[in-house]
């Protein structure tokens, strides 16, 4: 039996032998995957990098975006700012209300403890036992009076209550308004760090030679806003030499056409009037802003040490004893509307068809604005953004 076992062919752990043509199948099919894995994973697409000229435009546009959702953030604030103060009314209403019932639940208390000590006695019982029927009448008057007191404190007890629970009603709504202010703020504040956020994103991955055509680009947007500045500046200039040209100009004579030149000089004189009233305002306005130059953009500042868009025409009209509100959304309707070749300086100039940023008018088509996050408050030609529209705001 021992000689049997020396003659077995020792089997292959695998149970396939080494030079079998599963073997180099399974070799060749695993090598394979692994040359597909690879390509495919080489082959995968990419996103091309955007060009300079796109990023430019992207970076713009969030900065827009973030100049808008800034307004919100604005408006959400000022709403919950009011808000709060109304609140904190109305729940010191509701705790004065509070006060009244319980001074009218302790009168309705002392007639009651006072009925309990005296007990009830019956009008049959108080004659019988009265000295007189004359003292009798006196206390049944007296009683009579001391229910009318009983009936007061019961109607003022009814009263205070009901005052009480409109007052309650009142500050639960205000608390959900307040809680809806608050919600829309934090949303906003979120937006506007995203859209920031973004904005630097991008910037940071461009190279230097990158950053260096982006700055060119700059500066070329810079310079044609500039020349329609100039082109604005001499057709300013024209109008105003017209103007004192035609006021140098004879009064006519006769007396049909004397009164025509009176009516129309009492119009020029009272349109005058009001021209040298605001231009005072505006001077104000001016120096004001003039002053900030160099103070940095933070969005939703309003001053002293920075200021967003809104935050800085509010500061500066204030200055002039005129309160504008706070977003560019309301201070848009505030005032007159006035055409971009009627400018005067003073005027706010809006920008973007969502009015999401606001410069004031220095005159030949300049302005002092606070631009973006990264500037300073400085002097701009009104054509660097599209204009919306534009307000003389008193």
């Amino acid at each position: 039996m021992p000689a049997l076992s020396s003659h077995r062919k020792t089997r292959s752990r695998t149970g396939i032998r080494a030079g079998s043509p599963a073997v180099g199948l399974t070799t060749a099919a695993i090598a394979s995957v692994t040359l597909l894995s690879s390509q495919s994973a080489y082959a995968a697409p990419r996103d091309p990098k955007p060009s300079v000229e796109e990023v430019q435009k992207k970076v713009d546009d969030l900065y827009r975006q973030a100049g808008s959702a800034t307004e919100q953030y604005n408006k959400a604030k000022e709403s919950t700012d009011k808000q709060r103060k109304t609140v904190d009314q109305v729940l010191d209403q509701v705790a004065a209300r509070a006060d009244k019932v319980n001074e009218a639940r302790r009168a309705l208390g002392m007639f009651a403890t006072a009925q309990y000590r005296e007990g009830a006695v019956s009008g049959t019982a108080a004659l019988m036992f009265s000295d007189s029927p004359q003292q009798f009448f006196e206390q049944s008057q007296l009683m009579s009076r001391v229910t009318d007191r009983q009936q007061a404190a019961v109607s003022d007890f009814q009263d205070q209550q009901t005052a009480a629970a409109e007052k309650r009603a009142e500050a639960t709504k205000q608390l959900a308004t307040l809680t809806a202010s608050q919600t829309s703020l934090r949303t906003s504040k979120v937006q506007v760090q995203q859209k920031l956020g973004a904005a630097r994103t991008l910037l940071s991955k461009l190279t230097k030679e990158e950053k260096e055509r982006l700055a060119a680009l700059e500066r070329k947007k810079e310079d044609e806003a500039r020349r329609k500045a100039e082109a604005k500046a001499k057709a300013e200039a024209r109008a105003r030499a017209e103007a004192a040209k035609a006021a140098k100009k004879p009064a006519a004579t006769g007396s049909g056409t004397g009164s025509g030149t009176g009516s129309t000089g009492s119009s020029a004189g009272s349109s005058g009037g009001a021209t040298t009233g605001y231009a005072a305002k505006a001077a104000k306005v001016l120096a004001f802003a003039r002053s900030q130059i160099g103070k940095p953009y933070v969005w939703g500042a309003t001053g002293p040490s920075s200021y967003d868009c809104s935050g800085l025409t509010q500061a500066a009209w204030r200055a002039a004893g005129v309160e504008l509100p706070r977003t560019t959304y309301d201070q848009v309707n505030v005032g007159t509307r006035v055409a971009t070749d009627d400018l005067l300086p003073g005027d706010l100039v809006f920008f973007y068809d969502d009015i999401s940023h606001v410069g004031i008018y220095i005159g030949d088509g300049m302005m002092i604005h606070a631009p973006k996050p990264g500037a300073n408050v400085r002097e701009e030609s009104i054509y660097y953004m599209p204009i919306y529209g534009s307000v003389r705001p008193a």
